[in-house]
């Protein structure tokens, strides 16, 4: 068996050893699951719905493995009053969101996930343009503070190994093996090189789900492992940490495909949710509202919480009308009003039940 070392450059791994029936077994389920994921979201006419608001659910799941934690209500009211919520972790959090949004464009228009794009979506989540690492002294460290693994520390070699990542993403003939054994594979690998000072952890696991769009196993960024992550955090660790110490390749692939499988899963049952309480609200508001459109359900699902600013733009209407409209549907029991500052806000019911649940 060829060795797994952590920065062996991946083209020099033989495919065939993840060939094993348990893989090939797991494989076949999560590929299943994920194509049906792929055609359920299709289903949803406003792809910026899920894009959003399963954007922003991911975004809390996966900064708090990196103990950046805050509350769905916190993170939805930042996301429709930053200027009234001062709340550091979920500010954060939602620049997270917005990082995946740029490495989505990036994939859509390229067709590839470069190191340049790495490096955008990095500085897009930290909020600076230090690039890769240019000073030693980084290691990784257990709960007991020991150091368990040290990273490569000269700038050279990261930008080598970088570009021998990016090779091994962009050319599938570099390595004959399904995308989702090398999604967990290109990970590993770039969870290794840490190339960055700050924000690998969560790049990382943004460039899982722009891998799987790249390869058209999703047509838009709906698939987030970082919930799984956060439920079964140790093994995820371990499991990293084995392929440094054990050569364990196999046991993180199945790791990883039992994530997609699992992930793939409650997904499709998010989405057919957001969808039944959509198609709820559409035949409802239709029904009892003068004032329906298609550009009011879409406003009302593509924010948790919305305002009177959000359905003037998006409605073309004035703030006067906004407001009727609003407060006509919290008479009907579509949406809750509260107050920030002298601000108010509307709280989509169904629609934050769902995204709020742990599921």
């Amino acid at each position: 068996m060829i060795s797994m070392p952590a920065l062996a450059s991946l083209d020099q791994l033989d495919p065939t050893r993840f060939d094993t029936p348990a893989i090939l077994k797991k494989l076949a389920s999560a590929s299943r699951k994920l194509a049906e994921l792929k055609g359920i979201a299709a289903a949803i006419p406003n792809q910026g719905i899920l894009i959003n608001t399963l954007g922003l659910k991911e975004a809390k799941d996966s900064s708090e493995i990196e103990n950046i934690v805050t509350t769905h209500d916190e993170l939805f009211k930042d996301d429709v009053l930053p200027e009234a919520f001062a709340n550091p972790a979920a500010k954060e959090v939602l620049r997270y969101r917005q990082a995946l949004r740029v490495g989505f464009e990036q994939v859509r228009e390229s067709g590839l996930i470069t190191s340049n794009h790495v490096i955008q979506i990095q500085s897009e989540l930290e909020r600076n343009n230090a690039g890769f690492r240019k000073l030693p002294g980084t290691a990784l460290k257990d709960a007991a503070g020991r150091t368990i693994y040290t990273p490569p520390q000269d700038p050279g070699e990261i930008v080598e190994l970088m570009r021998g990542l990016e090779r091994f993403v962009n050319e599938a003939e570099l390595f004959a093996a399904d995308p989702l054994i090398k999604m967990a594979l290109i990970h590993h690998q770039f969870e290794s090189i840490h190339p960055f000072y700050d924000g690998n952890g969560r790049t990382g696991r943004i460039l899982n789900v722009l891998y799987l769009v790249k390869e058209r196993l999703l047509d838009i960024p709906v698939l987030y492992l970082s919930n799984h992550i956060v439920r079964t955090k140790a093994d995820y660790y371990r499991l990293l940490q084995a392929v440094r110490d054990l050569d364990a390749g196999e046991e993180w692939v199945l790791y990883l495909l039992e994530a997609v499988e699992q992930t793939a899963s409650q997904t499709i049952e998010t989405i057919n949710a957001i969808k039944s309480a959509l198609f709820d609200y559409k035949h409802r508001i239709r029904e009892n509202y003068k004032f329906y459109s298609q550009d009011l359900i879409n406003n009302l699902f593509m924010h948790p919480y919305t305002k009177i600013e959000f359905v003037q733009q998006d409605l073309q209407v004035s703030r006067l009308t906004a407001t009727k409209y609003l407060d006509a549907l919290v008479e009907g029991g579509f949406v809750q009003k509260h107050r920030m500052g002298r601000s108010n806000y509307y709280v989509n019911v169904a629609l934050a039940s769902i995204l709020s649940s742990d599921a």
